[in-house]
């Protein structure tokens, strides 16, 4: 999708209130990229990417503009939190199974496209897989009278199988059974390949189970089986592996938490540097082993967010400051911005507990002033405590409309308006006392 930077922040607005400045510079990247793939092979070797740090509180937004994108672009997307990590040598995750999360992404992406390309061979394999165990095929050397009943028996067997008359229906299944490998991407990549080639080995051996399902299951059932046996998986591996080296988005949320202050001495936690020095050859650009082949690193985009409230950027290594080298200040929300993010966005968290209460028959109506008594007292709430940012919201929505979810059943075909005077009486004795606004909101 050859979109505009315009085109992108226009988009991102109906999902994003403000951050205009985060939006911009995510949007020139994007394109960035794109006009790359435009330029001759040699030049496009030399443009790197311009990674991004976003810094600011929680819940105002950073991961959700990158979400966005990357379901917007059908982009691969990995969203990391640089604290899970830990340095080479130490138990935990290493920094490189980022990439293969990554990778892992790619190929259901793919996976999921080539799927619904081939959705009519697909749903053909379904079919004829499902109506062989429900009638079963004429022997060789049939009469052309008994071919002929044959197929309108199929043909309205057929119907009936797809106007879902037959769900309940009970037919014998095989199903292979044994171990399927693992798709843990913090396992090595030689672990996983010893995995495969036991499976391989053994897979002639593989031991097949019948079992009774119901047509409907076998539906699903069968689905995995068409898509490997009908989906050209080299042609997905390689597609794949290319959209993660041209067009692969790694989101490393945390960031601040592997900066060391100056005021803390780093023999606190030298664990924390290391893993930024992991980080370093990865976001410059290496090659990472993968289950599914090699991947370069070079022109994969990295986007790091953090809060930043007891360290500073400059409390990263240099060598790691420097490859990111745009720099995005979000900005903090105040109460008409989560008035905005109440209303404006598309499936807005109100439109959103109106089509939950939808599914009891019960219409739910906002009243404007208590839309803007809720962004009021979550401003405060934010304020007077820990600033949470927009997902306040969902907390001091859940206490006010708690009573009205819970007797849902008993308010059927009525229409329910949250007024100001609903809001307050809920919630006015919990901002008043901050300890306990602490606990409850």
């Amino acid at each position: 999708m050859n979109l505009t930077p315009k085109e992108i922040v226009s988009y991102l607005d109906e999902y994003i209130i403000g951050q205009k400045e985060a939006k911009k510079a995510i949007a020139i990247a994007l394109r960035n990229r794109y006009r790359r793939m435009k330029l001759p092979k040699e030049m496009q070797d030399e443009i790197m990417p311009k990674n991004i740090l976003m810094i600011g509180s929680t819940g105002v937004g950073k991961t959700e503009i990158a979400r966005r994108l990357a379901k917007m672009l059908s982009l691969p997307f990995a969203k990391v939190e640089a604290s899970k990590y830990t340095e080479v040598g130490f138990v935990g995750r290493d920094v490189e199974s980022m990439i293969r999360d990554l990778v892992s992404n790619a190929i259901n992406l793919v996976k999921s496209e080539h799927k619904e390309k081939n959705k009519d061979s697909i749903e053909s394999y379904i079919e004829k897989k499902i109506l062989e165990k429900l009638l079963p095929p004429l022997p060789k050397g049939a009469t052309a009278e008994k071919k002929e009943d044959y197929e309108k028996s199929y043909n309205r067997m057929l119907q009936k199988f797809r106007n879902g008359d037959l769900d309940d229906l009970k037919i014998e299944l095989e199903i292979q059974k044994g171990f399927g490998g693992s798709d843990d991407s913090s396992l090595p990549p030689e672990v996983i390949k010893v995995q495969e080639s036991f499976i391989k080995i053994l897979g002639s051996g593989r031991e097949k189970i019948k079992k009774e399902v119901s047509v409907k299951e076998a539906k699903e059932i069968l689905k995995n089986e068409a898509s490997e046996t009908l989906l050209d998986m080299d042609l997905v591996k390689s597609e794949a592996l290319k959209r993660v080296e041209n067009g692969g988005i790694v989101f490393i949320d945390e960031i601040d938490k592997i900066a060391v202050s100056q005021k803390n001495n780093s023999r606190q936690d030298p664990s924390k540097e290391g893993v930024q020095r992991d980080l370093l050859p990865i976001v410059e650009g290496s090659s990472i082993n993968t289950k599914y082949g090699v991947v370069k690193s070079d022109h994969i985009l990295f986007i790091a967010a953090g809060a930043f409230h007891l360290t500073k950027p400059s409390d990263l290594i240099p060598e790691l400051q420097g490859r990111f080298p745009l720099r995005v200040e979000l900005s903090s929300l105040d109460e008409d911005v989560l008035y905005q993010i109440l209303t404006k966005p598309k499936n807005s968290l109100l439109r959103q507990y109106e089509a939950l209460l939808s599914t009891e028959e019960v219409e739910l109506k906002f009243d404007d002033e208590a839309i803007r008594a809720m962004a009021r007292i979550s401003h405060i709430t934010n304020e007077k405590t820990e600033d949470i940012g927009a997902r306040r919201l969902h907390t001091v929505i859940e206490r006010v409309l708690e009573e009205i979810s819970f007797d849902a059943d008993e308010h059927k075909g009525e229409t329910i308006i949250v007024t100001k005077e609903m809001v307050h009486k809920k919630l006015d004795e919990v901002i008043e006392d901050e300890e306990v606004s602490r606990y409850i909101l």
